[in-house]
Formats: structure tokens, sequence, C-alpha cells
């Protein structure tokens, strides 16, 4: 099967919050440049309120994601931003430069308590941006400054210049990584996650944090009934030889502009398997794409997810994979000395 072009014709949805939409009279349509915003908004720490997520608090220095996952449930954030879910989430990206200084001033104020932080809890933190902004980096010493649990989640290579920063958190508080890994096949990956490092470099990417000392695990997720469910075992077990020693799973989330943005990316990338996996994952969602209530939109239901569910945890179980180490409690949450006596990096 021919290799997938990477590049891809300007294509977003219609944004819920527009009375209008643009369509291009020539073909194709420009070409899609990146684009650089900055968010001047004063607080960096979002409050989670889902029960379906197990943190309260979560940092994400970027807005948008260079990687382009069709699947991606942070695309419709960006429709808030006046923004398209589509290329725009991929190309129209947005950095907060204030993020290292806002979490400090944060976790300076005595409300706060050491609670664990997680990055990100929207789009990567360890994109290709971060090897030139440096944000995530300069956000992590802050809480090593403080010594405040974190723990990542990331599909980017980047993150290993920060080994050794994130093994010192690891050893003086708490850190913790999550590599997600939804695919091995770097066809199927290409397809649907294009400029994301391959399966293999991320495979890398797990053996070389294990073998730092830091806890690591995979993210199987999303599972994609009838693209990915059936590589979830060998996925663990690969992920497991590499050194990771917990595991997470998620039923893909297609929210109406993500759906869009997926069906059109499988039609054009796997053609043939398209309908297959559409009709899958509504066999998952009760002849649904999306359910979005709270305790359903993680998980499928149904005889087929059961299979694919079971599946997953016996595989798990046999190759002991559990789950993230407790962060500590109480909390190894300290202010530093005023004199500055404890900035290591």
């Amino acid at each position: 099967m021919a290799r997938p072009s990477v590049l891809r014709q300007l294509n977003n949805p219609d944004n819920r919050f527009h009375e209008t939409a643009v369509e291009w009279d020539v073909e194709p349509p420009p070409k899609v440049a990146l684009q650089l915003f900055e968010d001047r908004t004063k607080s960096v720490l979002s409050k989670n309120d889902s029960p379906d997520l197990g943190f309260d608090y979560s940092v994400n220095p970027y807005r948008g994601c260079f990687h382009g996952c069709a699947y991606c449930y942070a695309r419709p954030s960006h429709e808030y931003l006046d923004f398209g879910a589509g290329t725009d989430f991929e190309r129209k990206l947005v950095l907060k430069r204030d993020a290292p200084a806002l979490l400090r001033a944060r976790f300076s104020r005595r409300s706060w308590s050491g609670a664990l932080v997680v990055f990100s809890g929207n789009t990567d933190c360890y994109q290709p941006l971060e090897a030139v902004h440096g944000l995530t980096r300069a956000c992590l010493q802050v809480c090593l400054e403080f010594r405040n649990p974190v723990s990542i989640i990331t599909k980017g290579a980047v993150i290993e210049r920060d080994i050794e920063l994130i093994a010192a958190l690891a050893r003086d508080a708490y850190a913790s990584v999550t590599v997600s890994l939804p695919f091995l096949s770097a066809e199927y990956a290409r397809a649907v996650e294009p400029y994301v490092p391959s399966p293999a470099r991320r495979l890398q990417v797990i053996e070389r944090l294990a073998a730092a000392g830091i806890p690591v695990g995979v993210n199987v997720a999303p599972i994609i009934p009838g693209l990915n469910d059936a590589e979830a075992p060998a996925i663990l077990e690969a992920a497991h030889a590499a050194g990771a020693t917990f595991y997470g799973t998620t039923m893909v989330r297609l929210p109406r502009p993500v759906d869009a943005v997926f069906e059109a990316r499988i039609r054009e990338t796997l053609p043939l398997r398209a309908d297959r996996i559409l009709s899958q994952i509504e066999a998952c969602r009760g002849g649904a794409r999306n359910d979005s209530r709270f305790g359903a939109r993680m998980r499928g239901q149904g005889a087929r997810w059961q299979v694919i569910e079971t599946m997953v945890r016996s595989t798990a179980k046999r190759l002991g994979l559990g789950r993230a180490p407790a962060v500590p409690d109480p909390s190894p949450f300290q202010r530093p000395d005023p004199s500055g006596q404890m900035g290591l990096f």
C-alpha cells in the first residue's frame, strides 16, 4: 500500500460558534503554514471537574498540537479561540510564555498545598514547539524547586532532553511519565497521527526513561475498534519489554468536530478500512460515535467492547502491568528557601 501523503488540504469542520463558514472556490486551497500566537491569560493551572480523570490540576503550556492526531479529543477546545478544530488545531498553535512564572506564583500562594499536577491534560506538552521554546522544561524546573508531584503524558521524543530533570523530580518529590502508544504498525500510525514520532521511537523513549529510574507506563489509547484493537496485546508486550511498569487505555472519543476530522482522515489514508472502522466504533458506542456522559465517554459498551477490554486486562495482568505509582500522602511539596539555595537546574 502506498504511503499516505503528509501534505493535506486546509480542512476545518464548521465552528459551532460561527454564524458563517468559508468555502474555497479554488482547488487546492492555500497551503497551511505554521502560525504562533501568545496566550496572555493570567492563570496556568486548569482545574479538572471530570470524575473520569484521576487528577485535579493540569498545566498546558501549548494549545493546539503539531502532532495532528485525527482522533484528538482536544480539537474542539480550539474553537473557543475562534479557530477551527481541523488544520487550525494543527498549525495555529498557541503558547503561554508566562507559564513558568504563573506556576511559580500559584505555588507560592498559601492556598496551594502540593496537589499532583499533570502535564498536559489537553495537548502534548512535548510537541515539537517545546524543543525551541522550552516552556514545559521551565515549568518542571518550578515543580522541582517546590517539590511538587508531577505526572507527564506525551508522545514526544523531546522529553529525552529532560530525563535528568524528571529523574530528579522522581527522586526528590514524585514524577511519572506515560507514553501514549496506540499503534505498533508504522503504517497506521502515520495515517492517523502523521507528525508523531514512530511507534519504534516511542518504545525507545520508554526504554530510556526506565533506564534513568523514572516510573514510566504506556497508554494504549485511544482504542479504535476495527483499527488498532487487535494490536493492543502486542503493544503492551513491547512496552513492558522496554521497561513500562504500568498502563492505561481509553476508547476513542469523537465529539462532533473530531468526528468530522477523523472520518475525513481515514477515508483519505485508509479508504479500504474506513467503513469497517466507523461501524466498529458505532458497535462499541450503542450505535453512535461518541458518548459525552461522565462515566461512559472513556470506555465503550456492548459485547464487542467487553471482548477488547478483557483482552487488554488479561494481557496486562499476565505481564504484571498495574497502575501508576501512588502519589505520596502527604505531599512532598515544600516552598523553597527564600535565599534560592534549592535552585538545582
